[in-house]
Order: C-alpha cells, then sequence, then structure tokens
C-alpha cells in the first residue's frame, strides 16, 4: 500500500493515528485522576475497580477480533466503527447516574478502544516500509507518553472547574476530527469477498479471555467457589474454543498464524514486557513514597524516566536496525531491560530517587526496544491480509501481561509482607497500603518501613526473573527459518536482511498488498 500514498498523505494519516492513540491513552490517566470525586458523586466504591476493570475487559478481549476484521473487510471501516462505540461509549459515561450505569458505559468504551489501537498499528504497517517503521512507532510512543504526564494534570482541572462529566466528553472533539482524518485521507479499496463471519469462535474466545482477566483481577476479593467456576469456565470455553478454531473454513483467530515460531516468541517477549510495565509502574512509586519519604511527585519523576527510556528505544530502533541489524541491536539492546532489574535490587532505604530514576529508565529502554522489535518483525512476516490479526496478537499479548503483571507481583508483594512480618506489623502495613494518604502516613513508623522494603526487594527480584525471561524470549525470535515466516516485502531493505537474512530469497521478495490496492 506504502507504494500508492504520497508522503504528505502519510503524514496525514500518522497525525491522524496519534490523534485517535493520545485520545484512547489519555483517557485512563483521567479517569484514575478523576475517580475518586466520580466516586463521591455517584457512591458505590464497591464498584470502584470495575470502573477500569470493564474498560480493559472489553479492550483485551476484542482486540485480536478487531485484527481479523480488518483483515477480511479493511482497516478504515474498523477504525471508524471502533472510534464511533468509543465515542458513544464516552457520551453516555457522562449522563451516568450510578456506579452501576458508569461500568455499563465503560464496557461499551471498550469494544471500541479494542479496535482503535491495534488497527492504527496496522496502518502503519501497511504505510511504512521496516526502515522507516520505527519513526513512525516512535511517534505513537511519544504521545503515549505526553498523555501519561498531560492526563493527570487535565483530570485535576477538570474536577476542580467544571464538572466530571468531562473527563468522558473530552474524548468527543478528539474523535471527531480523528474520523473526519480518517475518511479524507485514509484511502483503500480492498476486494469484498462473501466471507462467512466466525461469530461462535468470538463468542468463545471473548469468554474465555474475560472469565482469565477477571481470574486475575479479582483473585483476592472473590470467594473460593467464584474462582472454581471461572476457572472451570476458561478452561472449557478455552477448550472449544481450540476445537472450533481448528475446523472452521474462516477461523476468528489462526491457531497456525499465532503458533508461528516469530509471532509466538515475539508474543511471549512482548507480554513479558507488559508485565514489567505495569509492575514498575505500580511498585517503584510505592518504594519511593513509602521507603524513602519522597513527594508523590518525587515518585511521578522517577517514573518519567521510563516514559522517556520507551520512546526513545523506539524512536532510536531504525536507526540501530539499520546500522548494525535487528538481530544485534535487539540482542544487545535488550540487556538493558535486566541491567535495569539489577540496579533495583540495590536500592536501599537511604537510596537516592535518582537511582530508582536510572533503574527506570534502562527497564523502559530495554522494554521499548524488545516492543517495537517483535512489532515490525511479525508485520513484516505476513501478508496484507493477515497483518491485522497479527499485529492485534502484539497488542494482545501486551495487555495481557499488564493483566498478569499487576496480578503476579501483588501476590510476590503480599507474599513479602507476609514473609517479613505476619502479626501486628504486616497488618498495619495492608491497613496504610489501603489508604488513601496510607504511604506519607509510614514516615511515622520505621519498623513497618522495613517491612514494606524487604517486601519491595522481593518483588524486585521478581522484577529481574520477567526481564531476564524477556530477553531470552527476544534471543529466540527466528533469525532464520521457513519461508511461510519470510518477509513480504517488494525488496528486503538492509535491516530485513540481516534479521530474516537466511529466509528463502524468492519468498523475501514477495510482494503483497490488498488486490486492487495498487492503483488505489
Amino acid at each position: 500500500m506504502q507504494n500508492s500514498v504520497s508522503a504528505t498523505q502519510r503524514s496525514l494519516i500518522l497525525g491522524t493515528i496519534m490523534l485517535a492513540t493520545f485520545m484512547v491513552s489519555i483517557e485512563a490517566t483521567i479517569v484514575a485522576t478523576a475517580m475518586p470525586h466520580v466516586v463521591g458523586q455517584l457512591g458505590g466504591f464497591g464498584y470502584y475497580s470495575w470502573v477500569f476493570a470493564a474498560f480493559l475487559l472489553a479492550q483485551s478481549a476484542t482486540t485480536p477480533i478487531y485484527g481479523k476484521f480488518s483483515d477480511l473487510f479493511g482497516r478504515k471501516p474498523v477504525l471508524l466503527a471502533g472510534i464511533l462505540l468509543f465515542l458513544a461509549g464516552s457520551l453516555l459515561c457522562g449522563f451516568s447516574w450510578s456506579m452501576p450505569s458508569l461500568i455499563a458505559f465503560r464496557v461499551l468504551q471498550g469494544l471500541g478502544a479494542g479496535a482503535i489501537y491495534p488497527v492504527a498499528m496496522t496502518v502503519i504497517g501497511d504505510l511504512y516500509t521496516m526502515d522507516e517503521r520505527g519513526k513512525a512507532q516512535g511517534m505513537i510512543a511519544i504521545v503515549w507518553a505526553i498523555s501519561a504526564v498531560v492526563g493527570p494534570l487535565a483530570g485535576g482541572i477538570i474536577i476542580d472547574r467544571i464538572s466530571w462529566a468531562w473527563i468522558f466528553w473530552i474524548n468527543l472533539p478528539f474523535g471527531v476530527f480523528t474520523i473526519i482524518g480518517f475518511s479524507l485521507f485514509l484511502r483503500e479499496k480492498v476486494e469484498r469477498r462473501r466471507v462467512g463471519i466466525d461469530y461462535a469462535g468470538a463468542l468463545l474466545f471473548s469468554v474465555a479471555i474475560v472469565s482469565l482477566l477477571v481470574i486475575l483481577t479479582e483473585m483476592e476479593g472473590s470467594g473460593f467457589w467464584v474462582l472454581t467456576g471461572l476457572t472451570l469456565l476458561f478452561f472449557v470455553t478455552g477448550a472449544l474454543f481450540v476445537l472450533h478454531e481448528r475446523r472452521v473454513a474462516v477461523p476468528i483467530i489462526s491457531i497456525d498464524l499465532w503458533a508461528r515460531r516469530l509471532i509466538a516468541t515475539s508474543n511471549a517477549a512482548t507480554l513479558l514486557a507488559g508485565m514489567a510495565l505495569i509492575g514498575l509502574t505500580t511498585i517503584l512509586p510505592i518504594y519511593v513514597q513509602g521507603v524513602l519519604g519522597r513527594s508523590p511527585i518525587t515518585a511521578g519523576l522517577t517514573l518519567t524516566s521510563l516514559v522517556v527510556g520507551w520512546p526513545l528505544a523506539v524512536i532510536l530502533s531504525s536507526r540501530l536496525f539499520k546500522y548494525f541489524g535487528i538481530r544485534h541491536s535487539v540482542r544487545v539492546g535488550s540487556l538493558a531491560f535486566p541491567f535495569g532489574a539489577v540496579l533495583l535490587l540495590f536500592l536501599t532505604p537511604h537510596s537516592h530517587p535518582a537511582i530508582a530514576a536510572a533503574a527506570s529508565f534502562l527497564m523502559g529502554f530495554g522494554m521499548g526496544l524488545v516492543s517495537i522489535t517483535g512489532i515490525v518483525l511479525v508485520q513484516e512476516s505476513v501478508e496484507w491480509s493477515m497483518r491485522g490479526s497479527a499485529t492485534a496478537s502484539i497488542i494482545f499479548s501486551r495487555s495481557l501481561g499488564n493483566t498478569l503483571g499487576a496480578a503476579a507481583l501483588g501476590a510476590i508483594l503480599n507474599l513479602g509482607i507476609t514473609h517479613y512480618d505476619s502479626g501486628d506489623l504486616a497488618i498495619k502495613l495492608r491497613n496504610l497500603l489501603n489508604e488513601p494518604t496510607g504511604l506519607a502516613q509510614l514516615a511515622s513508623s520505621q519498623d513497618v518501613r522495613v517491612v514494606l522494603y524487604h517486601a519491595l526487594n522481593l518483588s524486585f527480584w521478581g522484577f529481574l526473573v520477567i526481564a531476564v525471561l524477556a530477553v531470552l524470549s527476544s534471543w529466540l525470535i527466528p533469525v532464520a527459518g521457513k519461508a511461510n515466516d519470510a518477509p513480504t516485502r517488494e525488496k528486503p531493505s538492509v535491516a530485513a536482511r540481516d534479521t530474516l537474512d537466511a529466509y528463502d530469497e524468492a519468498s523475501a521478495q514477495r510482494w503483497t498488498e490488498p488486490p486492487s490496492a495498487k492503483k488505489s
């Protein structure tokens, strides 16, 4: 497709993608800042966590499905449908009259968000060559970084100055501009085929994934029989899904595609990077505020290093790939990931926050390089008609990694608290961690701070294990393999040759795109 699109048109499409990404990414940080106030207005504190969980469950479960739809019907209609669903959910969220109604409308928001990011990343794969894609992906990473900084500030201003409904309605103008942008600039002609949609596969997959995510997010608060029922539901629907997808002519999720070594290892590395990302963003502020006794602003600055490291790696990736090749770049550059995790192990109750910031930067750089490498190679290894599904698998893996990381590292932290003190200090510490101002109160209790420090140190060991596994997974990404894993570009670039140098050369020179897109 990139051969038929001018440089100006590509820039306009990329700008629209950045706007759509900003709309989805800033929503999470604005809502997180404003939710305590919203709960105070609507009541129903018991539903607090489900305002976030409902959105993430709907988004995660539908991401691979939308990826397949974009392969069948084209990127543009799926993107526009996702944006419209997201805007409808945003509009209704602002009119919520209770917490249950807000949760229901957040599900609608999540259903729309599940289409926007993965399909937008697929469009980038369609428009940009392998050598150019790092810079384009870097622009998207910068958008995520900006939203992480702007979101809390915007949420605070909205709550202080105007109605809380505007934390949702602020999406409406952004959404309108993205619809206009995609309608005007994204032009594609996809050969229409009469293909039956695998509704049964989509339903089974959604039920299985939602069951798994609820188990992970509600493990501590649910009873034994509830967890047992959800676990049984997950295994039954998961098994039925696999059996169904093996038999159906056009599966909603191709098991064979996801099982390819290149895609499987890229997804594994991305999942592990996602686990570390969510863990670091939740655990490190507890250390800085609870153990070091520093302010929330200082804790935020340590995480800013992560926000800088990740997009920096993505932006530099195209140059690194060009000069050193993907194989050497990812294998050497990804080592920053475990080096940063090792640095966390040297943190003490008297360390300077700059050490935590340095560790955060190194881990962010390594995670960013692993993440962009997975996206580039996966997109490069398949033809147009499979690129949406392949890209969605990467986005889904990152989302699942976030959920797994939150559950696993939270469990390690609780285990550490129990291990170092199972008596009154542990009870007091858990109570403080559950209070909004609990971390600030830790300064007056040295014994409790010591218990927290040792528990966090155990969590840092968990980071190291995850980082090492992520690096090993990235090293297992094949640089040589079967012909069906080969890139499908017109002519392999220098970076592509280095990454996939032993692939079948004839297969490597194929160029596949939508049947009628070459003249669009």
